[in-house]
């Protein structure tokens, strides 16, 4: 054996009947070092994880992990052997403070069941001291930011003493003086002996963080490399097989007409908390509106606001000269194309075909999709709309009949991206277009939405990318706490601004 803390040989795993997702993939970790895991989506480094995690079986290879050879059945041999893994979802109770998720499923009881609540307490604040991760203990989870959730994710498993930290897109949501400060943390981990694993697409990130990067595609490891003198046109290279274009070039907006006006929108959640503060704003022709906020404040419901699925408490809702605000979603729907935030919840059906997936909407509004009768849809239509569409939007499928959840996250976007933008609204809504997509995946959507706006159509970007959103929109609003609190252009701000009023509602900490 070699000095690799975690090594991983020629790991096969087969998704029946014939998807080969990892083809001989071997791996070496070394301790004391943060190894960045890169790809395309699809390119097998998650299903990688899951196995070394325990959470997903292999059909053939050999895992070793500090020389002695192991199989996780479950996650939780995987914890107790000192391996633990943040996923992109937070797994914690929001009602509950900090140490008691940190404790929950290893509650540490006296004789007769009762809990240890002073050595817990204890145990746990001195974690927080010696990995300086500045956050109370007695706080509840659902009043602190998401990076503090995603350091109490950290929490829990430092109090499981693990000594290998599997961290899978752990910046997603966080803005740059966050990101700072996790890089910081990440580090000074790393410094005590920890091991990290961090599976990234942003490929700054990986460039600032790591010390070696592993790149895979297709099923296969590329290639092993230390992280020095390396750029991101070299990751991308090795990771797409090809060029990618990281500059937009986005000609000067030709503004129309108003498709989107939204005014005095207020709504208050069930908990009684104000979601929506008397939000206005309007979005036009040919014009990207970004809107940018730390998750929790206020994107999310005003997203559902336009599309239906909550009704604000006051406030006026018009696309073109159409008010909506008392429509219901499938009124609204045959005036605006949707991409959701959640692809395999919100934006399709995962386990029907690709047919039914690429008809979705279409079927109630495209009179080509029916048959001669104009009552019933016509196979035939739908299947060649289908292949249109997967053929116009670049979606790799090998079979169009089998379900949308064979694809790869990259793949089942295009899809939806494509079936959208095929109603040809003058109005669509973007929520999260790219997160969580390679970077090959993210320059092709970004140019189609670029296309659209050069096409006329106006559209409102939701996105947690600040690079994303500066490279894009035409304007960026920002949240904070239900309410807007600024308007930028642009080419006149910067991440770190737009970043300070996401955190603090103002420059300068002043919050509004």
């Amino acid at each position: 054996m070699n000095d690799d803390i975690i090594q991983m040989i020629s790991i096969v795993k087969v998704y029946p009947p014939s998807t080969l997702a990892l083809d001989r993939v071997g791996l070496g970790v070394k301790k004391g070092e943060i190894h960045s895991i890169i790809g395309e989506n699809g390119a097998g480094k998650s299903t990688l994880m899951k196995i070394l995690y325990g959470l997903t079986p292999y059909d053939s290879g050999e895992i070793y992990f500090d020389g002695r050879k192991i199989r996780f059945a479950s996650p939780r041999e995987a914890v107790d052997a000192g391996i633990g893994m943040i996923h992109q979802e937070f797994m914690l109770i929001p009602s509950y403070t900090i140490w008691e998720n940190v404790i929950l499923g290893v509650e540490p009881v006296k004789r007769f069941g009762t809990l240890q609540e002073h050595e817990a307490r204890t145990r746990i604040q001195a974690l927080v001291d010696e990995y300086d991760l500045g956050i109370n203990i007695n706080d509840r989870v659902k009043d602190v930011s998401v990076a503090a959730r995603q350091k109490v994710e950290i929490l829990k498993l430092l109090y499981r003493d693990i000594d290998i930290l599997i961290m899978d897109e752990p910046t997603a949501v966080l803005t740059p003086q966050e990101i700072r400060e996790l890089f910081r943390w990440l580090r000074h981990v790393r410094e005590s002996g920890k091991t990290i694993i961090f599976i990234s697409h942003k490929l700054d990130e990986v460039l600032e963080i790591s010390d070696r990067i592993t790149v895979m595609r297709q099923g296969k490891r590329m290639t092993t490399v230390e992280n020095k003198g390396l750029d991101k046109a070299d990751l991308a290279r090795a990771m797409v097989g090809r060029e990618v274009m990281f500059s937009i070039t986005k000609p000067t907006g030709k503004f129309g007409d108003t498709v989107l006006e939204v005014e005095g929108l207020q709504y208050v959640n069930h908990d009684g908390q104000p979601k929506l503060d008397d939000i206005s704003f309007t979005v036009r022709s040919g014009e990207i509106l970004g809107l940018a906020g730390v998750e929790g404040n206020g994107q999310f419901e005003l997203v559902q606001a336009i599309t239906g699925l909550i009704k604000p408490q006051a406030g006026r809702i018009r696309i073109q000269d159409c008010d909506i605000t008392e429509a219901n979603v499938t009124e609204r729907r045959k005036l605006m194309s949707y991409v959701p935030q959640d692809r395999k919840g919100w934006g399709s059906a995962q386990a029907l075909d690709l047919i039914e997936n690429s008809i979705m909407t279409h079927h109630q509004t495209n009179s080509d999709l029916t048959g001669r009768s104009k009552l019933m849809l016509s196979p035939k239509k739908c299947r060649k709309f289908a292949h249109a569409l997967i053929d116009e939007f670049g979606v790799l499928a090998s079979d169009i009949d089998a379900p949308i959840a064979s694809l790869s996250g990259g793949n089942q976007q295009r899809l939806i991206v494509g079936r959208e933008f095929m109603l040809d609204r003058d109005f669509i809504l973007l929520d999260q277009p790219t997160r969580g997509l390679d970077v090959g995946s993210i320059e092709y959507i970004r140019a189609k939405i670029l296309k659209k706006r050069d096409d006329g159509k106006g559209c409102l970007l939701v996105s947690a990318d600040l690079d994303e959103l500066l490279s894009l929109s035409d304007r960026i609003l920002v949240m904070y706490r239900g309410a807007i609190v600024a308007e930028k252009r642009p080419e006149e701000t910067s991440k770190e601004e737009i970043g300070e009023y996401m955190l603090l509602g103002s420059k300068g900490g002043k919050s509004k």
